[in-house]
């Protein structure tokens, strides 16, 4: 069987130029809709705090211009807008501890920020106007490369693309990579266990970690920035903060696992016979791939001709539109190109792949994960959506699709599903997209209802609502309905022991103990 591989795909490697075109989930709550943190604090000793914060600060370490500050009052999805006092911007470790430490006295909450590149409002203060934003941009230093121990000590404001880059001059990889990783950072991608396209192979954010260093409520710091890979003295304690979206303390440093740096990569956009060959093709490939298998996202071919049409300097490598595609990369040896061969000749000859495209130089691959960002990007240009972010088991990924569809036409005929996303590890942006008959606004008054139906589908096939994206202040009512109240309780003692205050972010993650959000 000859491969049907195009030689002419055209287009920039423009990957992390839609750095903020991750799919999302979310309610769609009033602007400045917030949780009240508690109490008033005294005025008089937030405005002491504030004037020690700023003393400790300096001119460079605090922002209250109005015009500075409103990028960062707004999520990175426009749907939440709130106020604060004034953002705070240490530069040190020892810079942080004495803001918390001056906060945490005066009972003035927190709202820690990375590069605002959240997807579910997470890092956006609440409408009271009461809060404090810290954010940790100017913490941006690789402290350390340790090659030898396959490591690097890094300060949390570092944006993600420039460690990529720093461990690739180590001769190393830091293989966490997303869509905004141009702009985001290594604190918020932590403190969210953001995910990606190489969970797959290298996992989620916190399975990269060694150590942490944080900044707990009160202005203490624990110094948890261990190179080890064996410790076991007790209770793990990163993995209390990783995932925790700044509502337990702040992140400061971290040190993070560097793996070898692939000496060639092989990738291929293929077509499938159906949805089910996805699974089916996925074993093959994992097989083939010896351990090299990194990326395996699914995509509808419908979408393919979304992003050709909408967005400029997208191409699909396809003449005719199949249902159903996936862009899969082997990253290791040299030989992981004659197994990306290997791999496709046998699933033609099987007749679970139809057509196939693989990337001949970098700048083709480029161009297919042009072509996968930009997906995202071509719905949003499509008309008003309504997004998920769910994972299943891997094996239940078709089955979700079918039945999600179901669901959602039943509650609103019409619904266009668009899911796409990382089938590898069971992770589906389940977006939806407004009927082509339908007004925008009437269809996103409809969102309560379909992310029932879609999070319902879920939870039947033991899924979670949030795989990749967090909780923030977008579903927080949703995981009272589908986290397990044992969980809850847990994790509300935790939060409850290491910020009895509840200072940290509040309104965020944790749902109120009546289950309201």
């Amino acid at each position: 069987m000859t491969l049907q591989t195009r030689r002419h795909i055209e287009g920039p490697d423009a990957r992390t130029a839609m750095s903020l075109t991750a799919a999302d989930t979310a309610p769609q709550p009033p602007a400045d809709q917030g949780a009240d943190p508690g109490a008033d604090p005294d005025g008089e000793a937030v405005a002491a705090a504030l004037d020690r914060i700023k003393q400790t600060l300096g001119p460079r370490g605090w922002v209250d211009d109005p015009a500075e500050l409103e990028p960062w009052l707004v999520d990175s999805r426009g749907v939440y807008h709130g106020r604060c006092l004034g953002m705070a911007k240490p530069a040190s470790t020892a810079e942080t501890s004495a803001v918390l430490a001056a906060a945490y006295a005066a009972g003035l909450p927190i709202v820690p920020q990375g590069g605002n590149t959240g997807r579910v409002g997470g890092a956006t203060p609440d409408g009271t106007g009461r809060t404090l934003l810290i954010n940790l941009a100017r913490m941006n230093s690789v402290r350390a490369i340790d090659a030898a121990n396959d490591a690097m000590t890094v300060e949390a404001g570092c944006i993600l693309k420039s460690l990529q880059e720093a461990a690739s001059d180590a001769d190393r990889l830091f293989p966490l990579s997303l869509g905004a990783e141009g702009s985001c950072q290594i604190g918020g991608n932590l403190a969210s266990n953001a995910g990606g396209v190489n969970v797959l192979r290298y996992g989620n954010a916190r399975e990269l970690v060694l150590g942490l260093e944080v900044v707990l409520p009160d202005g203490r710091v624990w110094d948890g920035l261990t190179g080890l890979r064996k410790n076991n003295t007790g209770y793990d304690l990163k993995h209390l903060f990783m995932g925790s979206e700044g509502t337990l303390g702040i992140i400061t440093a971290a040190v993070l696992k560097l793996f070898p740096k692939p000496k060639a990569r092989a990738t291929a956009l293929v077509a499938l016979s159906d949805l089910d060959a996805c699974l089916t093709l996925l074993a093959d490939a994992k097989a083939a791939s010896a351990g090299t298998l990194s990326s395996f996202e699914l995509m509808p071919g419908f979408a393919l001709d979304w992003a050709e049409r909408l967005v400029e300097g997208a191409r699909r490598p396809f003449e005719a539109t199949y249902d159903w595609t996936v862009l899969l990369e082997f990253a290791g040896e040299p030989s992981v190109e004659e197994a990306l061969h290997g791999l496709l000749e046998r699933a033609f000859e099987d007749g679970r792949v139809v057509d196939a495209v693989i990337a001949q130089s970098e700048e083709q691959r480029g161009q297919l994960w042009f072509l996968r960002e930009a997906i995202v990007d071509a719905q949003n240009r499509e008309g008003a959506q309504i997004k998920h972010d769910v994972s299943v088991p891997v094996s239940a990924v078709p089955r979700f699709i079918r039945e999600a569809a179901e669901a959602v036409e039943a509650v609103q005929p019409g619904t266009r599903p668009y899911p796409f996303g990382h089938v590898g590890d069971g992770n589906i942006h389940y977006n939806l997209s407004q009927p082509p008959e339908m007004d925008g606004e009437a269809f996103k008054a409809r969102a309560d209802a379909l992310h029932r139906a879609v999070h319902d589908v879920t939870d039947r096939l033991h899924g979670s609502i949030s795989a990749e994206h967090g909780i923030g202040r977008a579903k927080r009512g949703e995981l009272a309905r589908y986290k397990d109240p044992i969980e809850l309780d847990i994790m509300r003692r935790l939060k409850a022991a290491l910020d009895p205050k509840g200072l940290m972010n509040p309104g965020v993650l944790l749902p109120d103990a009546t289950g309201d959000g």
